[in-house]
């Protein structure tokens, strides 16, 4: 179909009108205010997105931490080199307390592997069933916590100066377990102070005696002394 030239003018004109009166509406450019209030939404909408997983990794740190306290509550207390499974654990922690300074000297690997092959075993299966991303981030940031513990340990045990300046920041911040706070697990009854990771459980612990209920109803129940209670005799 043919356009007729009455009507090929009339476009051109309009499109001249129109760039002619384009600068007179400045709604029509794309100014700061436009911009700053699109990245606002852009940016709230994402953290409606990611709120709850942050929140589940948050608590998945902090549930480490209780993990880690009740684990190295339990093998300085109970079983001995010969217990299955554990007792090389159980012998490892015996000796630290007697040389605690040797962990210091160990490489990260070393002080990972055990961890890194029960780490896997147990979470690994989340990881490929699952797909729910709070869940994830929880069970993610909880097992990294409890992998990285031993190592979290060593540095509670080496001196500032010897410790990257980030380090020594969280350890600050109550982020890792400080050297002054596990120190205090370090005395003679080795009692207190069990948690590794950020120590943000072990006030609490301490104050209201959970480990030492569990040692008195264990005895009750088993007979079975915690090597705290022989410590005293």
């Amino acid at each position: 179909m043919d356009i007729q030239p009455s009507t090929t003018r009339a476009i051109r004109a309009q499109d001249k009108t129109t760039n002619e009166h384009k600068s007179d509406y400045p709604t029509s450019k794309s100014i700061w205010v436009h911009q700053a209030c699109n990245t606002k939404a852009i940016l709230f909408y994402f953290s409606l997105i990611c709120q709850k997983p942050i929140l589940a990794g948050l608590a998945g740190y902090i549930f480490s931490d209780l993990i880690t306290g009740v684990y190295h509550w339990s093998i300085d207390n109970y079983g001995d080199a010969k217990t299955p499974i554990f007792g090389s654990q159980i012998e490892g922690f015996q000796g630290h307390h007697e040389k605690p300074w040797i962990i210091t000297r160990k490489h990260i690997a070393t002080n990972l592997y055990e961890l890194s092959q029960i780490i896997t075993l147990i979470f690994l299966p989340i990881n490929l069933i699952c797909n729910n991303p709070i869940l994830l981030a929880f069970v993610g940031s909880l097992s990294t916590g409890v992998l990285f513990c031993q190592q979290f340990h060593a540095w509670s045990h080496t001196t500032n100066n010897k410790l990257p300046t980030i380090v020594v920041a969280l350890q600050d911040l109550g982020v890792l377990v400080s050297r002054s706070q596990h120190a205090a697990h370090h005395h003679a009854l080795f009692n207190s102070n069990y948690c590794i990771v950020s120590g943000i459980w072990n006030n609490f612990l301490d104050e209201i005696r959970v480990f030492e209920a569990f040692e008195k109803v264990i005895f009750f129940w088993f007979g079975v002394k915690p090597r705290s209670w022989n410590e005293l005799t």
